[in-house]
């Protein structure tokens, strides 16, 4: 699938301050917006950051530089598994949010895991302070998760009871029918049914951050199974304790218009 995301001519170098963006490179402050993300040198990060991985890693981001942050992320990742190995863990924590994300792409890319390994080894990056590393973290393993989707969710499912509700967006947000700047989950878009064990724990959620991907979950299914999203709502409103007003009428919105 071709990576949708937008290239780093979107944006321009001078759309942030250079102070700002030297910092950004070496890692003394973190990324906050997407265009700071997307104007990144990843090439001048790798050489900053993760210096042990030689000129070839940086060179090879150099040659991915026109292609969008989705592909240079997966790029890092992949370059760091190369030239430093597939424990993980050795990127938790690190000081650039970038280098972290590549981490989960590490996970997300490393051969030979099982489910509950990797979605082990993913968890820090799933509950990462950063924003962004949160948006990498699901995006790196759910390739991983397409052709064992039952596995994917009865393991999910213990995640939408964790004290953190970044844990819990993740079981949601992984297991998206179609998803942001990534590929279709076609199990899911013709039997949203099976993710229904994560969406039942999720319904009556009372942080905003879960209950817009539950709400994003529903309006995805709702393009492909519009009757049995509908269908689901309306017994959540029976049903103790009641869903959110909010994820019922964002899910609903695309089909009551």
């Amino acid at each position: 699938m071709p990576d949708p995301t937008p290239r780093t001519g979107a944006c321009r170098r001078t759309d942030v301050d250079a102070d700002l963006l030297a910092r950004l490179t070496s890692g003394a402050c973190e990324t906050r917006t997407l265009v700071e993300m997307l104007v990144l040198d990843h090439a001048a990060v790798m050489r900053a950051c993760v210096p042990e991985a030689g000129a070839a890693a940086a060179e090879a981001l150099a040659a991915q530089s026109a292609e969008g942050i989705v592909a240079r992320m997966r790029a890092g990742g992949a370059e760091l598994l190369a030239r430093c190995g597939p424990d993980a863990t050795r990127w938790v924590g690190h000081r650039s949010d970038v280098v972290r994300g590549w981490g989960a792409y590490v996970v997300g890319l490393a051969p030979g895991l099982s489910l509950a390994r990797r979605l082990a080894a993913i968890r820090p990056f799933a509950d990462d302070p950063n924003p962004g590393v949160r948006e990498w973290a699901w995006m790196a393993v759910r390739p991983a998760l397409a052709d064992q989707i039952e596995d994917a969710v009865a393991s999910l499912t213990r995640w939408t009871s964790a004290t953190s509700p970044n844990l819990r967006r993740f079981a949601s947000e992984v297991t998206r029918p179609r998803g942001v700047w990534c590929a279709h989950l076609p199990r899911l878009v013709r039997e949203p049914t099976l993710a229904l064990p994560i969406l039942d724990a999720l319904r009556a959620d009372r942080v905003k951050y879960v209950q817009d991907s539950v709400a994003n979950w529903l309006n995805d299914a709702g393009k492909a199974q519009p009757a049995w999203v509908r269908k689901l709502v309306a017994e959540w409103r029976t049903r103790r304790p009641i869903v959110s007003d909010r994820i019922a009428t964002r899910a609903l919105r695309n089909l009551n218009q």
